[in-house]
């Protein structure tokens, strides 16, 4: 039985190599070799139940010329677009959020007014900032964005401070009403004022941790549709909210559009806060070899929800680069985007991407072309 096993081992007949052919032949070949009957060896000895299938130890080495990087992500991956800026200083405010909403507005008024006097060009606001965060208050302090004036005082607001201060604003997330539903939607406005873009949450958040946390967004929210990015003066960004952070095939798509930077107004709580808040954005920066900035509201322990805060600024090699503790605090933080280009010299993520064994498919972009 042994001579007869090293006479197997050593055949010719045995393919070690793969096939250069098309996926079809391919997997012909995994139908032939891999579910093919055993050999004689086998039946001689199936009395003592000792099976013996083609051995398939491996491939040959496979060069990085036939890795098809390229083919990774479809649409292929864009280059990533010149800034109209290398350097620029983002803010981000952590603020704290009362029931009271007129007060929540004029807070947040002043903190992008601070945060633009210490030379912010950008300014990333929190998650859900001119209402609690809970079910019970979205549908009540939802409003109309589409409709703007006295519909939505909350991003008049944002439009108006970043006309005058002539900044861009990320707006955090406000409850937005659209006909009879409601999302969780974070506006973009660009020096000008005007609307740049619209983000409505992804990935809704609806955990269940006993004893810890339930919070089931759902019973109010209705999901997003699309992923969100947009150019700015300050580069290009990719929106998410909160638990879109978690999904790194989201961060994935912006990075294959030429993304910057990741902008992630959140809330994580404090359960999940302490273990995943700063591990996801270090994660979704180094992936993408990316930008990655998030702004929590401050701690109120008295909330019915009370969130972690620990608003954070990432680098592209997943560095800390700036962040704060749980009380209110404004950020000020400088992003050099040259520090992008040289970190995916460093690591050049983007030739070794394995196009042959997987692919990212960005199903908005390949349903534009």
């Amino acid at each position: 039985m042994k001579a007869a096993l090293s006479s197997l081992l050593s055949s010719k007949s045995v393919s070690l190599h793969r096939s250069p052919s098309s996926s079809l032949s391919r997997s012909i070949f995994h139908s032939k070799f891999l579910s093919s009957p055993p050999i004689s060896l086998c039946r001689k000895h199936r009395a003592n139940s000792i099976n013996f299938t083609r051995i398939h130890t491996g491939f040959a080495p496979t060069m990085a010329a036939s890795y098809r990087p390229e083919q990774a992500r479809a649409p292929p991956a864009l280059s990533l677009p010149a800034p109209a800026v290398t350097k620029f200083k983002i803010g981000l405010c952590q603020i704290l959020v009362t029931p009271d909403k007129e007060r929540n507005i004029a807070h947040a008024r002043k903190a992008i007014e601070e945060a633009a006097s210490k030379g912010a060009q950008l300014v990333l606001l929190p998650e859900i900032w001119n209402s609690p965060y809970s079910n019970d208050c979205f549908p009540v302090y939802a409003e109309d964005i589409d409709a703007g004036g006295d519909s939505s005082p909350s991003t008049a607001m944002l439009s108006e401070a970043s006309r005058l201060l002539k900044i861009t604003i990320v707006g955090g997330s406000i409850p937005e009403r659209s006909g009879d539903r409601v999302y969780n939607t974070c506006c973009v406005f660009g020096t000008d004022g005007k609307l740049k873009a619209k983000h409505r949450k992804v990935h809704l958040f609806d955990i269940d941790i006993p004893g810890k946390i339930t919070f089931m967004e759902s019973k109010t929210l209705t999901a997003g549709e699309t992923p969100t990015i947009v150019d700015t003066d300050v580069g290009r960004i990719g929106i998410g909210i909160c638990y879109d952070l978690r999904f790194q095939e989201l961060a994935m798509i912006y990075a294959a559009r030429g993304a910057h930077l990741l902008c992630y107004p959140g809330a994580f709580n404090m359960t999940t806060g302490p273990l995943h808040w700063e591990l996801l954005q270090r994660a979704r920066a180094v992936d993408n070899q990316l930008y990655v900035a998030t702004c929590s509201p401050a701690r109120d322990a008295g909330a019915g929800y009370v969130a972690w805060g620990h608003s954070t600024l990432v680098g592209p090699f997943g560095e800390v680069l700036a962040t704060t503790e749980h009380e209110e605090a404004i950020i000020i933080a400088e992003i050099d985007y040259s520090l992008i280009e040289l970190r995916r010299t460093n690591l050049p993520l983007s030739k070794q991407r394995r196009g042959d064994l997987y692919q990212l498919v960005d199903i908005q972009r390949l349903n534009s072309q």
